[in-house]
């Protein structure tokens, strides 16, 4: 493999000094805007495909409402979770990530779970997958991760070689690969998987206190996974397997349903806490962080035409409802430009006037004209803002809530950089037939990779993690477990 010492540039060709973390307001945040670097690399991301979507353009989804079963409103002022009882449309879309619009639904991916709240206050999006957590921390890397998913430039086909290259890289990965090695990483259907929040997000209270939370969909049907060879089978005899499965089971009756519940953390605890609060590789341990049920979802509507309602669907995690906040986390800070920006390009500039997106209240901005704006365009109304002629206003007390920024603005990483104490202990959990699982899976993938040395770098973080885990994965591979330092 041909080697070069050029540097990274910008598309106008200035260097680039720091590729592998965005440019925050100290350790934690927030992003800044002004980190240029960042908004092209998403930007540009954004427009590689056309027309379908990036990531996660195979999918299903289905129509539903989510009934609140626990009373929220000590911790939210958010409307549609403050009553036991009320029901809540609601759409989901469920997806796999790497593959293109026309590929097999039982491949080894994770599965994207991304939930449209139609509330009386307007679209809340909870935009997550069907893992607590994600292979970076930094949005910055994300168009780089992803491309080592999709298909090499040179022969089109998938590179193992990039993919485990990357990985190797990027040792705060381990804790989603270990999960995407698993059983786990191949669920039986959509029905039978959990979903996640995956980020740390914040919830706001009517007297303005703030705590913050993640969000856990615990499926109704119980957990199962498909074994690999059949994975396989299927992935050749019925690539839409999932997909019909999900359809006939509503059509039939059998409505999936989901447990919401949240981990709630104090504010106080977010410069102790023994994992970063906002790493998405990281999560909360349930044990000082228990379980609060919210409330249950059922889905019991299929779309009526899948291009309207499936493909057309567009899901941010910037789309916020009062009472409901962003975290610092650096991944989430990242996503609330990248998605919207991905929808005005694929979809549309007026994409949230379509009738899958639109809010179910009455929708009052001075945005005007576009693309495919299909409505009267506001008419005569004031078409600007302040002014003197009654036009809407913006409403104070649904102003975020503030929170403290300090530190040098700069391109900084996380503080925290243990990326093998919750792989490792995810690992110690499976049983002895679910670790040989797992390093079958992760020999059979590695074994393809070019360079020997993408191999032992892989494998020296398997075995930080735990010793056995990189031993039992070297000599699957057939190679020595590299000096490391534990």
């Amino acid at each position: 493999m041909e080697k070069n010492n050029q540097f990274l540039t910008t598309s106008w060709g200035a260097p680039v000094g720091d590729n592998q973390n965005s440019m925050t307001a100290g350790s934690r945040g927030p992003v800044l805007i002004q980190d240029v670097h960042l908004l092209e690399k998403l930007a540009h991301f954004n427009r590689e495909r056309v027309p379908e979507r990036v990531v996660h353009a195979k999918g299903a989804g289905a129509h539903g409402y989510f009934e609140v079963t626990n009373d929220m409103s000590k911790y939210t002022k958010a409307d549609f979770l403050s009553e036991v009882g009320k029901r809540t449309p609601m759409f989901i879309r469920f997806s796999t990530v790497a593959g293109e619009l026309g590929s097999a639904d039982t491949v080894r991916d994770p599965r994207g779970f991304a939930v449209k709240f139609y509330t009386e206050e307007g679209n809340y999006d909870l935009v997550g997958n069907n893992t607590p957590v994600f292979f970076i921390r930094d949005a910055i890397k994300f168009p780089d991760f992803i491309h080592t998913q999709k298909r090499d430039p040179e022969t089109n086909l998938k590179n193992p070689t990039a993919v485990w290259d990357f990985w190797s890289h990027s040792p705060e990965s381990l804790h989603q690969v270990t999960i995407l090695m698993s059983d786990r990483g191949i669920p039986a259907t959509f029905r039978h998987m959990h979903g996640f929040g995956s980020h740390t997000f914040k919830w706001v209270n009517a007297e303005g206190e703030a705590v913050w939370v993640k969000y856990h969909f615990k499926t109704e049907q119980g957990v199962k996974n498909l074994d690999v060879r059949l994975a396989e089978k299927l992935a050749g005899e019925n690539p839409d397997y999932h997909t019909e499965d999900l359809f006939n089971a509503i059509k039939n009756g059998d409505f999936p349903a989901w447990r919401l519940y949240v981990q709630i953390m104090p504010m106080e605890d977010t410069d102790t806490y023994r994992f970063d609060p906002f790493d998405v590789t990281k999560v909360w341990s349930q044990k000082d962080y228990p379980l609060i049920e919210v409330g249950r979802m059922v889905l019991n509507r299929n779309p009526e035409n899948y291009f309207a309602e499936v493909e057309q669907a567009t899901f941010s995690p910037g789309t916020f409802v009062p009472g409901i906040e962003a975290s610092p986390d650096k991944m989430l800070q990242g996503r609330l430009f990248a998605y919207h920006d991905a929808h005005r390009y694929r979809v549309g500039t007026n994409h949230q006037m379509l009738p899958i997106n639109r809010a179910k209240n009455e929708v009052n901005n001075y945005q005007r004209a576009g693309a495919m704006r299909f409505d009267n365009n506001g008419g005569g109304s004031v078409y600007y803002e302040p002014n003197s002629f009654g036009g809407p206003k913006e409403v104070a007390e649904h102003k975020q809530t503030e929170f403290p920024v300090s530190g040098m603005a700069g391109s900084v990483s996380y503080d925290e950089h243990d990326h093998f104490t919750q792989a490792g202990d995810l690992y110690r959990l499976m049983s002895e037939e679910e670790r040989t699982r797992l390093v079958e899976n992760i020999v059979g993938a590695m074994k393809p990779v070019q360079l020997e040395e993408i191999k032992l770098r892989q494998i020296g973080h398997f075995y930080k993690a735990d010793p056995e885990y990189g031993e039992r994965v070297a000599a699957g591979l057939g190679l020595k477990v590299p000096v490391v330092e534990v």
